[in-house]
């Protein structure tokens, strides 16, 4: 054989070698990943010849289920309430992955769980096509539609905002509204052409509909952040009763920092009870400053600030919705040394420091709840087809940042802010409420951010829910009042109290 057939024929041979080689990739190491693929559309007829399960509220209001189609693909996921409770739920699309509780109960509400075997082996045996496990929510269908109700229809006219309401007890979430929201139903359209259109409308809105606020989304608190301050206080050697130094105005550094109203503790001095309740910003400043950036940093951190790894959703696999971590920024020099003024100003919840609505939630929870901080969560049950119990939520604590005697001086103090403060709007009549307001100044010629966080208590004490609301820009004054309005009746709703 002459020198170039022989070449001809390694060639030919190093050809087949790769083929065979790659074959055998795909088959050993591949195979799993085509055939999973949500683009493959054997895939996707497969995954719609059962119904995939349910998602239901407390009581067995239906949030997520299935229609019956004429098409290849057998069932239509819809979501009867569409954008009151989106955010949560999230949306199962035909060609892609799942987002919200759908993703993380997917192994769950697609049959494909360890826990649905029994399921799956009988299938095996009878040819029928069982459907898959269905989750029960925590969520409170009275609190969370009143909490909808009344943050898009707010007195205001704000058109984006948050509130999240929980058990102080259990962590279990009651509430979680985010505005703007979207309906998902057209996202899970088999049409994957519209669902696509819809999808990259949405994406394209500058108000970001699929933002859910409640956890990815962090503005300065303002003076909510005052609760923190007066647990670090009540921790270093004062008490309710102690005198701090107060005045109208007040000099640190650069930053010169005011009272919101000229009436507000004038007086040399204020008592740390009298400057929650009437949100005395100069007497926190000041307090902030002496008790010192270190203080002031671990004591948030030791409430849940700076803490990356929180999921809201099911206390077993922890998986669910990730929540934004809060800040409280550096406070600091460029030569990390302290900055005063800076320190004086996130005294405030102002500067750098940042919030998520749920961990305002949290920070009212841990009041109520004589100092347990529980671990908050999402999904209270999971059932198989034939809706047997195969897990229930166990309440876990995740922290304790303060001890009992402080949570109870804490608590004094908030409920004279919604007894003789600046949170009257959240009173309801046969519960114990306490509360703190906020105010939080942002971009330079916006209006403000309105918070208010806070807790109610039955007539045994016993904590019945704990809430914060947060509205975005809110024009003509006094941010916090309509706040504190929304959330007493997010917390009556939650007790049980009625809709309204």
């Amino acid at each position: 054989m002459n020198a170039p057939l022989r070449r001809s024929g390694v060639v030919i041979l190093v050809l087949f070698g790769l083929i065979f080689a790659n074959l055998n990739w795909i088959q050993a190491y591949k195979a799993d990943d085509y055939r999973t693929d949500p683009r493959n559309q054997r895939v996707q007829v497969a995954e719609y010849e059962r119904p995939r399960g349910s998602i239901e509220a407390a009581g067995g209001v239906a949030l997520a289920q299935n229609t019956e189609t004429e098409g290849e693909l057998k069932y239509q996921r819809v979501y009867p309430k569409k954008e009151i409770y989106a955010p949560i739920l999230g949306y199962k699309p035909v060609d892609g992955a799942a987002v919200g509780i759908e993703a993380a109960e997917n192994d769950i509400l697609s049959g494909a769980s360890d826990k649905l075997f029994a399921d799956r082996l009988s299938d095996m045996f009878t040819g029928d096509s069982t459907g898959g496990g269905n989750i029960v929510l925590s969520i409170n269908p009275r609190a969370q539609e009143v909490a909808w109700k009344q943050m898009t229809d707010n007195e205001r006219g704000v058109t984006k905002g948050a509130a999240v309401a929980i058990d102080p007890a259990t962590g279990a979430v009651q509430a979680m509204v985010s505005m703007p929201s979207y309906n998902p139903n057209p996202l899970a359209n088999h049409d994957t052409a519209a669902a696509r259109q819809a999808y990259d409308k949405l994406e394209a809105d500058k108000d970001q509909p699929m933002l859910n606020r409640a956890v990815a989304n962090t503005l300065p608190p303002g003076s909510v952040f005052k609760v923190i301050v007066s647990a670090a206080a009540l921790e270093h050697n004062y008490n309710i009763g102690s005198e701090l130094q107060a005045g109208s105005v007040y000099q640190e550094g650069g930053a010169t920092i005011r009272n919101s109203e000229d009436e507000v503790c004038p007086g040399s001095t204020i008592t740390l009870k009298k400057a929650l309740t009437t949100s005395c910003n100069t007497a926190y400043s000041r307090l902030g400053v002496k008790l010192g950036r270190d203080v002031v940093i671990d004591t948030a951190k030791k409430w849940g600030f700076e803490n990356e790894d929180l999921v809201v959703g099911d206390l077993e696999s922890k998986k669910g919705l990730s929540v934004a971590a809060s800040r409280t920024g550096a406070i600091a020099n460029e030569d990390g040394s302290v900055d005063k003024a800076a320190l004086a100003q996130s005294s405030l919840g102002q500067r750098d420091v940042r919030m998520t609505p749920l961990q305002g939630a949290m920070i009212a929870a841990t009041v109520a709840n004589n100092g347990s901080q529980m671990q908050p969560y999402l999904v209270q049950q999971q059932l198989d087809s034939d809706r047997r119990t195969i897990y229930t939520a166990k309440p876990k604590e995740l922290r304790e940042p303060i001890d009992s005697s402080v949570a109870k001086d804490l608590q004094e103090m908030m409920q004279s802010v919604v007894e003789e403060g600046t949170g009257k709007n959240a009173r309801i009549s046969g519960l114990t409420v306490g509360g703190k307001t906020g105010t939080a100044q942002n971009v330079a010629g916006a209006d403000p951010h309105g918070w208010f966080v806070g807790y109610a208590l039955d007539e045994d004490g016993k904590p019945v829910s704990a809430v914060c609301v947060m509205l975005e820009n809110v024009p003509g004054g006094h941010a916090s009042a309509e706040a504190a309005r929304i959330a007493g009746l997010i917390m009556k709703a939650a007790a049980g109290q009625g809709g309204n």
